[in-house]
């Protein structure tokens, strides 16, 4: 049973989410129309306010769980300077965003196993690469976010919610719940972005409440969860994406599950290193339902006209 200080810690973490986001809204736009923001001020429906999520990400760093704070601080911070940052190349041929997003998770991996999280760590970690994908149209983040902690919540109420210190584990999931509920409604009305800071934060912090849940079983099954989700949210402009920039006319739900799973900056740039200059042909029918085809699919190969089958004709319907 949840204690009177549980709710108004709660109750605190809604009002300051709330009320930090709606008051950085207002700074950042008075400061962006100026010109003094760059990264964080993109030419996007006249100029929209990036990293917004920086405030979910300040008052999660405050109220989660001593140990697991340590997570989210630390891909917080490195997903603030990818915002900043952006796609400048660094030295090493890669944009400083990626590497900064890189350095933030391998950071969690390291620090989560130092807090005796095991192998769960890595997966909490990698937790950032689907709610990434998950934040390229308003509200998609916020409503996975707050069906997972929904989700996590049920859970931890049929399978037990054990004592983490004075608190019990379901204080995780009504925490990132409570913060998501309180920023969305002007991320629901495309006014905000969360940033990679914001995606990144909910992303370890849905994590934590899935490991909290039952460790690594758990972890593994949420976030496969989470991906299908995602997935099924972005369908439409997943689909939008796989035929005018793949080329691939007729992708399966397992092609968005592996763009979910495997796609984004990150990912492009482990398949330009693994498959080099190849691109393979997936033909096998049970291999393209589960999204092979997305997997193997390298965007700094030389494509064939051939990738998508000539001899198929798919019909692009008008949407209402």
């Amino acid at each position: 049973m949840l204690s009177t200080s549980i709710f108004y810690a709660l109750a605190i973490v809604f009002v300051l989410s709330a009320i930090g986001t709606a008051v950085l809204d207002i700074i950042l736009r008075f400061l962006g129309k100026r010109g003094y923001l760059g990264n964080l001020f993109p030419n996007v429906r006249g100029g929209i306010p990036r990293a917004v999520g920086v405030v979910p990400f300040v008052v999660l760093s405050f109220y989660m769980l001593p140990g697991f704070n340590n997570l989210i601080l630390i891909i917080g911070i490195f997903a603030l300077i990818d915002d900043i940052l952006g796609r400048k190349k660094s030295p090493l041929g890669i944009e400083w965003g990626q590497l900064s997003r890189g350095v933030g998770i391998i950071l969690v991996m390291l620090v989560g196993f130092y807090e005796g999280l095991g192998v769960s760590s890595i997966f909490i970690a990698l937790m950032v690469q689907p709610l990434n994908i998950s934040d390229m149209q308003p509200g998609s983040t916020c409503i996975v976010t707050i069906i997972m902690s929904v989700l996590a919540i049920l859970a931890m109420l049929i399978f037990g919610s054990p004592m983490f210190g004075e608190l019990p584990a379901v204080y995780t999931p009504l925490l990132i719940l409570a913060a998501c509920i309180a920023y969305s409604p002007l991320d629901f009305s495309g006014k905000i972005m969360l940033g990679e800071v914001g995606n990144h934060t909910f992303g370890v912090a849905l994590g934590i409440a899935y490991y909290l849940i039952g460790g690594l079983w758990s972890v593994l099954v949420f976030g496969f969860i989470t991906t299908a989700l995602i997935a099924f949210v972005r369908r439409n402009t997943l689909r939008v994406f796989f035929r005018q920039q793949l080329r691939m006319l007729d992708p399966t739900f397992g092609d968005y599950f592996m763009d979910v799973l495997t796609g984004g900056g990150l990912g492009d740039l482990l398949r330009k290193w693994i498959l080099k200059d190849k691109q393979y042909n997936v033909k096998n029918p049970v291999l393209i339902s589960l999204g092979f085809r997305r997997l193997l699919y390298n965007p700094y190969a030389s494509h064939p006209r051939s990738y998508t089958p000539s001899n198929e004709k798919v019909r692009l319907q008008k949407r209402g």
